[in-house]
């Protein structure tokens, strides 16, 4: 099925009317909104809504957290993000959003809406209005404003009914009696599942008399003595809030100091967090190497922290991480902590560019990725406190966002951070490099052009004035001018100048010491080179220099080299009259920009494959390959593009193809491969000849 959802929660219990209502109101609404106090359920009872309505949304039901954004900045990006859009586009940011939306039937579920409700209103009327088969269901704790909204109040569970009774039992993982300790308890926390979670975390540790009295004695304390801490906005449902901030509080007060310290600290991370991370973030004073290990698992135990997932990462719901915020500013501990955790990010960041050189690439290009929204946060804060760091930040993962498909968000925070940055040399050159290739693969070739320049005059200043923190040498370039060679060279490819771009390589190359695998600058040279001679027609020339470089790359590990070689391989073997050839390397190119991500080379991959396949007289499989490549381009935002020859070579075959099994049998395939699952499409396109 198409779309995006997360897995359920296997904790979900009772909801049957509200489902049915949310159900209903979904198919007769284009804009359905679940409002309630925080911790009442609504992110639970929206994704077990969108998992059951999305058979009827041919496009499929998709899914934003907005809960990781702190600012209404990133949120056409996010969710551009979460409907499968790499935007490349240079237009507005709700331009390709917009025409990614517009022919579709799916559902958008907005989760977590109450912090950016203006934005969000703005965003989804805009939306609904470019997009007739849209349905939106939003979860935040005030409407959002929108015309022809339904809005649909989220209660507790009822307290003295089987379903709180029926949670509470899962989560603390025993079998209690309707009455008793564990039936006060659900009366007293007034059926709300998160302040349930937090009693059942206590009735592990302790038992089920215990917390009724302990919660007795603090409900029953009046509100001053009750935590009541969190600051909202909200007008309604005071008296819930007033017990989930209890139970909330009644957490804190349960948990040792240490781990109170801990919390506090943690809440700076917006995204999913390690252990190693939380170490380096949160440490300092008490908090040292021995005893943050065993806090960070008592707050695990004590569901203040959730359990890891599969790859080892925790996180903190909205509203206890709301809550370590407000104790985290009271300790005055707010500005150094989101320093320190800057700080980390930045030092990630930096070492991610290190290892992107060699066999820990792939692991650092998805640590980059899955840190995404942490690295953000740090780099916003560093926008506003020290530039020259956030340039060094943004330049280090930019090329990485790049071929992630995160256009958008790689040249908005280059173009801020080299505003507002002095800095000069190495930085301020690598960050124009990386402003250079966002702005190539985005068609922006104007003001691609002018950046290549400055990219150049800057390496030039860098070099000079260090040579030895540089790479360069007396009279011989260094990697910052390879790498100013390789973006003036990838701008002279994709405006159709193979010459120009065999010029410039060519000269910094000839220059150069070293050999093509001494670093990456070099490699991306000789990688330019080579398209280069093959835009030359030198075919036979740039296939023994590819091979010779896909063999540095397979001694290096080296994947994203290796994944446009292996595209150049292949247009060389369709020019060659060797379209068997081109297929087996154009899987290859596939197998690789899968493992990446790179949804615009899965797309440039499946054009070279289904040429080669046409010209190989394998019809259909052309006329299926070439609808899945649509299905991908469209996810860019683009219309198909590549270099000039491919262009040429695939709309030559593709007449032959239509010619050869008629116009409505190529329609019928083509149209059923771009209106089924893309990776569907991609699975048959790489399982290859039966």
């Amino acid at each position: 099925m198409r779309g995006h959802l997360p897995d359920e929660n296997p904790g979900f219990v009772g909801r049957r009317t509200e489902l049915k209502r949310v159900s209903a109101a979904l198919a007769e609404h284009r804009l359905v909104t679940v409002t309630g106090v925080g911790g009442v359920g609504k992110t639970r009872l929206a994704l077990r809504a969108a998992h059951r309505a999305a058979e009827r949304y041919p496009d499929g039901a998709w899914w934003t957290d907005l809960g990781q954004l702190d600012g209404e900045r990133l949120l056409v990006a996010l969710v551009s993000d979460s409907v499968d859009l790499a935007d490349h586009t240079p237009g507005t940011a709700t331009t390709a959003l917009r025409r990614r939306l517009a022919d579709d039937r799916l559902l958008l579920v907005l989760d977590s809406c109450e912090h950016l409700a203006e934005p969000c209103a703005r965003l989804v009327a805009e939306l609904l209005a470019a997009a007739p088969g849209l349905t939106v269901l939003a979860t935040s704790r005030r409407p959002l404003g929108v015309a022809g909204e339904e809005t649909i109040v989220l209660d507790p569970l009822p307290p003295a009914g089987p379903d709180a009774l029926a949670l509470l039992r899962r989560a603390a993982g025993e079998d209690f009696p309707a009455a008793g300790p564990a039936g006060e308890i659900c009366v007293r926390l007034e059926g709300i599942p998160l302040a349930l979670e937090l009693a059942a975390a206590q009735i592990r540790l302790q038992g089920a008399e215990a917390v009724r009295d302990q919660l007795g004695s603090r409900l029953d304390a009046p509100p001053g003595a009750r935590f009541d801490l969190l600051a909202h906005t909200e007008r309604v449902w005071p008296s819930r809030h007033q017990t989930l901030r209890a139970a909330i509080g009644w957490s804190h007060e349960l948990s040792t100091p240490l781990e109170r310290l801990l919390w506090a600290r943690l809440s700076v991370f917006r995204g999913p967090f390690d252990l190693a991370s939380a170490a380096a973030v949160c440490g300092g004073g008490p908090l040292d190497r021995a005893t943050l290990p065993e806090a960070f698992d008592g707050l695990v135990r004590a569901s203040v922290v959730r359990p890891p997932d599969a790859a080892g990462r925790h996180r903190m719901l909205d509203t206890i991480r709301e809550y370590g915020a407000t104790w985290l500013d009271r300790t005055g501990e707010t500005g150094a902590v989101a320093d320190r955790h800057a700080t980390h990010f930045r030092d990630l960041a930096r070492r991610a560019e290190t290892e992107w050189h060699g066999a820990r690439q792939l692991r650092w290009y998805r640590t980059v990725d899955a840190h995404h929204t942490d690295l953000r946060t740090a780099l916003d804060r560093l926008l506003r406190t020290d530039p020259d760091a956030a340039l060094d930040l943004v330049g280090s993962v930019a090329f990485a966002w790049s071929c992630r498909g995160r256009l958008r968000e790689a040249r908005d925070g280059l173009e801020q951070a080299l505003v507002l940055s002095e800095a000069r040399g190495r930085v301020r050159a690598r960050a124009l490099w990386a402003l250079g290739v966002a702005l190539v693969l985005q068609g922006e070739f104007g003001p691609a052009q002018d950046v290549s320049e400055r990219c150049a005059r800057e390496a030039r200043h860098a070099e000079c004035a260090d040579p030895a923190g540089t790479g360069a040498g007396r009279d011989r370039p260094g990697d910052l001018t390879l790498d100013a060679a390789a973006l003036a060279g990838l701008l002279a490819l994709t405006t159709g100048r193979p010459t120009a771009a065999h010029v410039v390589v060519g000269h910094v190359l000839d220059a150069a010491r070293g050999g093509p695998a001494d670093s990456a600058a070099r490699l991306r040279c000789h990688l330019v080179r080579v398209f280069a001679l093959t835009g030359l027609g030198r075919l036979a020339e740039a296939r023994e220099r590819a091979l010779h470089l896909r063999a540095l790359c397979e001694e290096l590990d080296e994947h994203w080299i290796r994944t446009a070689l292996e595209y150049q391989l292949a247009l060389t073997g369709l020019l060659e009259g060797d379209p068997e050839a081109a297929s087996g390397h154009a899987r290859a190119m596939l197998e690789g920009t899968r493992r990446l991500g790179a949804g615009l080379g899965v797309a440039l991959g499946l054009d070279v494959l289904a040429t080669a396949l046409a010209a190989a007289g394998e019809s259909e499989r052309a006329a299926d390959v070439s609808g899945t490549g649509e299905a991908y381009w469209r996810s860019t935002g683009q219309p198909r593009r590549g270099l000039p020859g491919l262009r040429a070579l695939h709309e030559k075959y593709t007449d032959t193809v239509r010619a050869s099994i008629g116009e409505p049998a190529y329609e019928e395939i083509f149209l059923r491969a771009l209106t089924g699952l893309p990776q569907d499409g991609l699975d048959r396109a790489l399982r290859g000849p039966d």
